[in-house]
């Protein structure tokens, strides 16, 4: 039977309230209603609130009568594993805990003490479920993970896009430039901006009983709520330990009180101070968002909350403007292109470019260009343990650098700055690519990103067009330096915050 009819089959629940263009079948295997319970795989939305799939494994459990279990699993052998990374997740699943040990499901914190160990967990708790839900997030690890999963499992394995506002396969085509995504958005999610997942998915769920067999629980040792908690975890691991955790909590509630800042303190001014280095006004949510502790949807209708905004408000036309089609305050229009047409762009060119990590990806105009000025004579070259280091010339260089190696982050203005000059001071812009994958995915709490990666191509022409006049190494690249950057916005109090 072909997959669509499939999922219509097994798929019509009662009570879901996922969008089907949001739910795809991984694999042809059936819904198994003889066994014990729904599992709910965890691998991108690390939250228990306005999370479709989370909606979708709570739908098949009422449909079913099962009981729901949740698998939150943290591996150790991913790239770029460290302290940084592994505490920010881990704050989140003892936020997670907390919340679950409150409600009707049964909650399984798994943390890989040892790389491989966690292997053949995933398949012992499927053995004996009816159905498993999982995520879809298009980047990093998880599509080759989640594909692997179902080739493997015998019984039907769902991932659910709770993305962004607009279902990812809402577009057929990956967008050359934010400008034609932006008018694509314009004409197609008003319809999408009435579906949004619960805001409390577990309410009234029947505490079903469950007890797992203890050769899963023996083998696979879920932790505890106070070993989530307690930092001495990260010290037995075999993980980089020289990527020190930062100040920045990880977790759902840490993430409300993000948004909530936000938007109290520093929304008004967002249009006119967010790229000023000195000046907090920006939104501090891309980790959040990344490890899936808070949800654009959430964003979104708190946003939209405080703004007293209807749906009426909306533009009737797709003239692709950055202001105007929202009908909210101007602060929050540019934050809403930030966070809906940037960042949601992300996800669309890593659905549909395979290759959106590769430098071949680049549009033809900037591999040309850049090719041609492949051979210019540098005035500075350096390597990645010199970038890494902010061992360079450039006193602003190195304070951003310097801020992504102490806080997990750098300002967004500073960013961009930060990734021109890599070109400039690279030997070759596949070297300078590679440089910036590596720094950004090591240090940065929002790395390994679909955001993160359009970012990065950003800086060597993706989602750009050409400008003049031609220079040297650039060609007709995009070019920044760090004195027109001091000319634009103030930096003196940052270099002197970011000393070395």
């Amino acid at each position: 039977m072909p997959q669509d009819q499939d999922q219509d089959r097994e798929g019509r629940l009662q009570h879901c309230n996922v969008p089907r263009l949001r739910i795809r079948a991984v694999n042809a295997a059936p819904v198994r209603r003889e066994r014990r319970y729904v599992l709910y795989w965890m691998t991108a939305f690390r939250r228990p609130v306005w999370n479709f799939s989370l909606d979708r494994a709570r739908a098949w459990a009422d449909e079913l009568q099962k009981p729901l279990l949740i698998l939150e699993a943290l591996r150790v052998g991913y790239p770029w594993a460290a302290d940084r990374l592994h505490r920010f997740v881990l704050d989140g699943m003892a936020a997670n805990a907390a919340y679950f040990n409150r409600t009707g499901a049964l909650y399984y914190p798994y943390v890989e003490p040892a790389e491989g160990a966690g292997k053949g967990l995933l398949a012992a708790l499927a053995a004996e479920a009816a159905v498993v839900v999982t995520d879809e997030f298009p980047a990093f690890f998880i599509p080759r993970m989640t594909a692997a999963a179902g080739r493997q499992l015998d019984v039907r394995l769902e991932k659910v896009d709770a993305n962004g506002l607009l279902p990812v396969r809402a577009a057929d085509r990956a967008f050359p430039t934010a400008y034609a995504f932006r008018r694509f958005l314009q004409k197609t999610l008003s319809v999408h901006l009435v579906e949004r997942p619960s805001a409390d998915p577990l309410g009234g769920l029947p505490a079903r009983r469950l007890a797992l067999p203890r050769t899963t629980t023996g083998r696979w040792s879920p932790r505890t709520l106070e070993s989530l908690k307690n930092d001495r975890v990260l010290e037995a691991l075999p993980i980089d330990h020289g990527v020190r955790p930062v100040d920045t909590r990880g977790g759902v509630e840490a993430a409300r009180s993000s948004l909530d800042r936000f938007l109290l303190e520093r929304l008004q001014r967002y249009a006119s101070e967010r790229n000023e280095p000195e000046i907090e006004a920006t939104s501090g949510l891309s980790p959040y968002l990344h490890f899936g502790h808070l949800s654009v949807h959430e964003v979104f209708h708190t946003l939209a909350e405080k703004e007293g905004w209807f749906f009426d408000r909306l533009g009737l036309t797709a003239k692709g403007s950055r202001q105007g089609w929202w009908g909210m305050s101007e602060s929050a229009e540019a934050f809403l292109d930030q966070l809906v047409t940037w960042r949601e762009l992300g996800f669309n060119g890593c659905l549909f470019m395979e290759d959106y990590d590769a430098y071949a990806s680049l549009p033809d105009w900037a591999r040309t260009t850049l090719e041609r000025h492949r051979q210019d004579p540098r005035e500075y070259v350096y390597d990645l343990a010199a970038f890494e280091g902010a061992a360079t010339h450039d006193p602003l260089w190195n304070a951003a650098q310097r801020q992504l190696l102490r806080e997990g982050t750098i300002h967004n203005y500073l960013r961009m700055l930060w990734g021109k000059k890599i070109l400039e001071w690279s030997s070759s812009p596949e070297e300078a690519l590679r440089i910036m994958i590596e720094l950004n995915n090591r240090y940065a709490l929002d790395g390994r990103d679909p955001n993160s990666y359009s970012g990065i191509f950003w800086t060597l022409g993706r989602y750009d067009h050409a400008w003049g006049p031609e220079r040297p190494v650039f060609g007709t690249v995009r070019y920044m330096s760090s004195a027109n950057t001091a000319r634009k916005v103030r930096v003196k109090d940052y270099l002197l915050r970011y000393a070395p």
